[in-house]
């Protein structure tokens, strides 16, 4: 009587999900392309927000506008380290009862997902709004700059509920192997921010504040619309709100998975807020080229993030599945698609940096340190790639640790240190090399423990 019980239990966890979304058949190479390409474009329209935000202040604002927005970076993209850290473990585990093809267990990780979230996200949000002041005067931001960084901080703040919550939502599309969703919805956002930003600053002459409720806008819109496309397919991750269940164990096993990711990234954030410090410390014109040179990289680096984020959920799925072989296919593949991305990459910016910098600022001082950022930081592109294809098939395997202790190490034990030292030394210059030398030692880390292999004994579901 228990067997046949646990054999219409089995037959009841069971889930078929779209063929095109399924990443345990077919063709290695091309599912990862596939899955890679809409996920580079909804992270380039990611990008976009800071970006459009930062292109708007700095051509018809000003360099201190330019600043003031650049000045927030370190503490939204904190505030963001912490959704990506709870939403990863979600999506891995999500991605893992997918492949073994268990239905009640993954809505169960849905519903779990959306009300810790949200517990979340109220939390933050309070947080950052008040004690966004104490942070940026911490940070050592320019008194010229500081009244408008406190305004972009709080109304981002304000809003922060959306933000959180889009990003549950393509993280858990993601989960299912849709990554076609979100960037249709991000596009629509993207569009719309631009609109709003040049309506905000142009015509209503709101500066800084006109951005920043523009970013906010734009990603309500864009969580909202999420919900109704989930809503309608009546897909297994949209939200019930009238069967919603909480379960604990799926929720401790969501945070084992993704508490490392997330100090992982927090840490990351704190990093950049310490180079912020130093990079404040020579004054607006520095600030500002970091801020515009660091959005150019940030849009460099999409392609390389993009495959980390897919091999992520090739592995996670696979691995579910049981099928090693087919993920150290996709781990070399990825690697060499990742290696050739960041080659190409890096040789376009280099060539083309004095007309990226001047899209963000007409100033000379400003783009020659901007240019001097991009030399010394793009021609080592390839240590960035290696490292994060190999930390991104590690987390997907469930090995979320090892890829945390190596950020710890190439960032506090290497980047900020080396930026700090060498900036005393060679000056503006000294900051960027920091980059690149931690990217070398994080890329040996990363690749050594993936080669050890203990990730294969990693056991989630």
């Amino acid at each position: 009587m228990d067997i046949e019980q646990n054999k219409i239990e089995d037959l009841n966890e069971q889930i078929i999900i779209d063929k095109k979304n399924d990443l345990t058949t077919g063709k290695t190479g091309e599912k990862i392309i596939n899955f890679t390409i809409p996920l580079l474009i909804g992270n380039i329209f990611q990008q976009a927000y800071n970006v459009v935000d930062s292109i708007v202040v700095g051509r018809f604002v000003g360099k201190e506008a330019l600043a003031a927005v650049g000045a927030n970076f370190p503490i939204i993209n904190l505030t963001i380290a912490i959704v990506m850290g709870i939403t990863l473990g979600i999506s891995i585990l999500l991605s893992q009862y997918i492949g073994a093809k268990k239905t009640e267990s993954a809505r169960k990780t849905v519903d779990t997902a959306y009300i810790f979230i949200c517990i979340t996200a109220v939390i933050t949000s309070i947080a950052g709004f008040f004690c966004g002041r104490s942070i940026l005067i911490l940070l050592n931001t320019p008194l010229e700059i500081l009244d408008d960084a406190i305004i972009y901080n709080k109304i981002i703040f304000a809003g922060l509920i959306f933000m959180f919550g889009y990003n549950t939502v393509s993280s858990l599309m993601r989960g299912i192997g849709d990554s076609k969703t979100p960037t249709v919805l991000l596009i629509i956002a993207t569009l719309i921010n631009i609109v709003l930003d040049l309506v905000f600053v142009l015509i209503f002459k709101l500066g800084v504040k006109g951005v920043a409720i523009a970013t906010i806008i734009a990603q309500a819109i864009s969580f909202f619309a999420g919900i109704l496309i989930l809503t309608f397919k009546k897909s297994i991750i949209a939200p019930h709100v009238k069967k919603i269940e909480f379960d604990l164990s799926i929720l401790s096993k969501s945070l084992k998975l993704g508490l490392p990711s997330g100090i992982q990234q927090a840490l990351v954030a704190f990093g950049f807020m310490a180079l912020l410090r130093i990079v404040n410390g020579f004054g607006t014109d520095v600030t500002a080229a970091y801020t515009a040179a660091g959005r150019i990289d940030s849009f460099a680096c999409m392609p390389i993030t993009s495959f980390s984020m897919a091999i992520t959920t090739f592995v996670a799925q696979n691995v579910g599945a049981k099928k090693i072989d087919r993920v150290m296919e996709g781990v070399k593949k990825t690697l060499i698609y990742s290696i050739v991305a960041s080659v190409v990459i890096g040789v376009c910016i280099i060539i083309f940096s004095s007309q990226l910098m001047s899209i963000f600022t007409t100033d000379k001082t400003v783009q020659s340190i901007g240019k001097n950022y991009i030399f010394i930081v793009a021609s080592f592109y390839i240590f960035f790639a290696i490292m994060f294809t190999f930390n991104g098939a590690l987390r997907g395997s469930g090995e979320t640790v090892i890829p945390m202790l190596n950020s710890i190490i190439s960032l506090w034990i290497l980047r900020v240190p080396c930026s700090y030292l060498l900036s005393k030394i060679i000056g503006t210059n000294g900051i960027w090399w920091g980059i690149p030398i931690a990217w070398f030692f994080g890329a040996i880390l990363a690749f050594y423990h993936f080669q050890r292999g203990k990730w294969r004994e990693k056991k989630v579901i």
